[in-house]
């Protein structure tokens, strides 16, 4: 559960920002996301091969 402590005088929309900023730093949305869409192993391993090839003939090419 987020705290957010509130000064005398303080607007809402900056308790808002507040509000927003911690609960972007807990990462409960980013986590969600992933849980979201579940990938099996194999599959981010294909992934990340693929990538690797990519790279390296781009880092090839630049060296021509």
């Amino acid at each position: 559960m987020l705290v957010i402590p509130v000064k005398e005088g303080e607007s809402i929309e900056k308790a808002l920002k507040k509000y927003k900023k911690k609960f972007e730093k807990t990462g409960v949305v980013k986590e969600l996301r992933n849980r979201k869409t579940f990938e099996k192993k194999s599959v981010k391993l294909r992934q990340q091969v693929i990538k690797a090839v990519y790279k390296q003939q781009l880092q090839k090419g630049e060296a021509e």
